[in-house]
């Protein structure tokens, strides 16, 4: 949908996105503006969706504003955010973990550190940790880049650039499968401690020592 703007006896062309155009950077502040006040969202989404200067957008009639909204709206409603295991960021090649199952301590403790945070702002470094560089292919399989906090930083400022329905497809899979992470989690932990137990036992019998 194109936009025309007349003021000051010149006219204005602007150009709604599609939403396969909105990068993830856009997608952070679209769910931000959704908090604000009503007149300060509208003027915010169609701002972001039409790159707009507010102050034009201050100029446009409630009806011109209203057919503005419902044409993003019908834009989000028609979205479809599939997941993908494999994307692509600028040049490079992304693999999302290949398990979930295999998803390390340290991985899982950076992923709940970001969302306490606050998920909006830090999205891009959820999505870092999801998603890492193929190191090798071999028909539908593949292999990533072993995690590693300050590769994952520095990646994140690329992943600002990475389409909004690429995050909302991770995000659904990824959530899905919480309560089995979860569990997962649990059972990884009760092993490590039930083998740190038995080699404590063999320890102390080793010495002489028994262990109730």
């Amino acid at each position: 949908m194109q936009i025309k703007v007349n003021k000051n006896k010149k006219q204005y062309k602007y150009k709604i996105k599609s939403w396969s155009d909105v990068t993830l950077d856009k997608w952070v502040k679209l769910v931000k503006a959704e908090k604000l006040t009503e007149t300060k969202s509208t003027k915010e989404i169609i701002h972001i969706m039409s790159d707009m200067p507010k102050e034009l957008i201050d100029s446009l009639s409630l009806i011109d504003v209203t057919i503005i909204i419902k044409a993003i709206s019908n834009l989000q409603s028609k979205k479809t955010s599939k997941f993908k295991n494999i994307i692509q960021v600028g040049k490079q090649k992304y693999g999302f973990i290949p398990n979930l199952e295999e998803l390390t301590l340290g991985e899982y403790a950076d992923i709940e550190h970001f969302i306490k945070q606050g998920i909006e702002s830090n999205m891009h470094k959820i999505m870092s940790v999801l998603y890492r560089p193929i190191t090798e292919t071999e028909g539908e399989y593949y292999s990533i880049e072993a995690y590693d906090n300050t590769s994952m930083r520095l990646r994140s400022k690329k992943f600002l650039d990475m389409k909004a329905e690429q995050v909302e497809g991770a995000l659904v899979f990824f959530w899905t499968l919480g309560k089995e992470l979860l569990t997962t989690l649990q059972l990884y932990l009760s092993k490590k401690l039930e083998k740190a137990k038995q080699q404590l036992t063999k320890d102390l019998q080793t010495n002489g020592v028994g262990l109730a």
